[in-house]
């Protein structure tokens, strides 16, 4: 049975007159306040605690006084361990203290509202038990970008229809029976969207980087990764055999630094030239809210001639007056970027990613991909949901719901991220990025703000060490198309509330406001 939390009731929303084109200039203005001092000190503090808590909590356990709930890893003499002792021991003792704040279930789709499965502990958190009860929130925890999570419409019609025509699954490999004229078709979609010669299509965003970089380079190549790409990145540059070398993030300066150094320098041992030099970066970070600087990566590869791989995971269809990512949000020609990649789990509220480029290059892909060869296709009626997501972002007319979606995002992220900025909260990234992230610091802040939000009945995540520095936790609120001013105004109330509470509030470049004195 659904139920409401406390302070949410059922409301009726609406955008009408909230709706406003995406900005013509792209900015280069992005925000990192300095941490503050005590905020650091604290969040230091905390840590130190727990841990001498952790260990004498472990000290207990190991004399039997206390009883271990979690793994113990019992190893015979001489065998590698599974996993590092600390690693364990920070589980143990700060994660499980918080785990009721991640890896929620939830009971409906994750549009601008969502359903969560009410869930309780006896335990501390080792262990939880379903109350059979939902509790409605309004959602800003989903990479629902353009609002296209929904189980009814055209496009869910659309995706049923597809299931009685081509079943659930191909049953095959691409480069065996699994490719459908629906692959077909959303690959020439793809290719059409983006502006490329040519793109194919995965079933999985995370295999899509992990298994095609190697395909791309290998011995004798060079990759030079921004600091903060995304794991999926970092494993496919590892699994490719290439030498790494990994620039601070968005530090052109530096990146500039390491190309002239090593193409100088040549291979190890024997100096040769560089098979390839491949720079990877990602449009928006999703930790960070921040955006490429893609202009300034451009003028680099060039400089140097090396090929540049832009991951548009978090990017495209967020991105850009017409949602073509950050090589539309920066006005850049398509062609300067070599490998475009993307995936389908956030603004096409699909599965899967694709990659898109000149012909010659796809062709190479097709053959030489594990994805290809090992991997089954995308399910058809996953393949109909992307398909008709594309037909309505390639459709340019403003009154027309792909561009409104686009225009939507694009309001909602101006509107949250400047009021939120105003009212005195730390935040971080681009002014223009869907992800907001405000600064939390402590761990008990990460809890805290999690667990207040939910009771005032609004879902937001939470994230710390190690996914963030130490003293660097965050909460992320993730902005969509299918949020409307009232629900923004709302959480932006609760935000405040809370805020205070938990003494949030700090920072110095815009001093604390209350919400009624922050309207645009």
């Amino acid at each position: 049975m659904a139920k409401n939390s406390p302070k949410q009731k059922n409301k009726s929303y609406s955008n009408i007159g909230f709706n406003t084109p995406v900005p013509e200039h792209p900015s280069l203005n992005e925000v990192y306040e300095d941490t503050p001092f005590s905020e650091a000190f604290w969040t230091y503090l905390n840590y130190v605690i727990l841990n001498i808590f952790g260990w004498f909590r472990d000290l207990l356990r190991n004399a039997r006084i206390e009883n271990r709930k979690g793994s113990a890893e019992n190893n015979p003499p001489g065998f590698v361990p599974l996993y590092q002792s600390y690693e364990s021991f920070y589980t143990r003792n700060v994660y499980q203290r918080i785990a009721d704040c991640f890896n929620r279930p939830i009971g409906s789709v994750p549009g601008g509202t969502l359903d969560l499965l009410e869930r309780v502990t006896d335990d501390y958190n080792w262990s939880f038990n379903f109350t059979g009860d939902k509790v409605k929130t309004i959602n800003l925890g989903s990479y629902n970008y353009l609002g296209f999570a929904n189980n009814s419409g055209q496009i869910a019609e659309n995706v049923i229809n597809s299931i009685k025509t081509s079943g659930v699954s191909a049953a095959s490999a691409a480069q065996e029976c699994g490719t459908l004229t629906q692959h077909r078709k959303l690959e020439s979609l793809l290719a059409e969207f983006l502006g490329t010669e040519d793109a194919i299509a995965f079933g999985m965003g995370f295999a899509t980087n992990a298994l095609n970089i190697p395909t791309l380079v290998g011995k004798g190549c060079l990759i030079l990764s921004d600091e903060l790409n995304h794991t999926s990145l970092v494993l496919g540059s590892r699994l490719s055999g290439a030498v790494i070398k990994v620039y601070k993030h968005n530090d052109m300066i530096h990146l500039e630094k390491l190309l002239r150094d090593y193409i100088v320098s040549g291979q190890p041992r024997t100096h040769r030239p560089w098979r390839k030099i491949l720079i990877i970066v990602e449009g928006v970070y999703s930790m960070e809210g921040s955006l490429c600087k893609l202009p300034e990566l451009i003028e680099l590869k060039k400089k140097y001639k090396a090929f540049l791989y832009l991951d548009e995971a978090h990017s495209i269809g967020a991105m850009g007056s017409r949602g073509r990512g950050v090589v539309d949000y920066w006005k850049c020609d398509v062609n300067d970027v070599d490998i475009l990649m993307g995936t389908f789990t956030k603004s096409f509220a699909a599965a899967g990613g694709y990659i898109a480029g000149k012909k010659e290059l796809i062709d190479h892909i097709r053959i030489a991909s594990h994805a290809q060869t090992y991997a089954v296709s995308m399910s058809p009626p996953v393949v109909e949901q992307v398909i008709s997501v594309l037909n309505l972002l390639i459709d340019e007319n403003e009154e027309h719901e792909g561009r409104q979606k686009i225009n939507q995002l694009a309001w909602n992220t101006h509107y949250f991220r400047q009021r939120l900025t105003k009212m005195g909260f730390i935040v971080y990234g681009h002014p223009h990025s869907p992800v907001v992230p405000a600064l939390l610091y402590s761990p008990s802040k990460i809890a805290a703000f999690n667990r207040e939000m939910l009771k005032r009945g609004v879902a937001v995540v939470t994230v710390g060490f190690p996914a963030t520095p130490l003293v660097l936790g965050r909460v992320r609120f993730c902005l969509s198309a299918s949020h409307t001013k009232e629900m923004l105004d709302e959480v932006l109330k609760h935000a405040e509330e809370v805020g205070d509470l938990l003494n949030m509030r700090k920072s110095k470049l815009n001093p604390k406001r209350p919400f009624h004195e922050t309207e645009l």
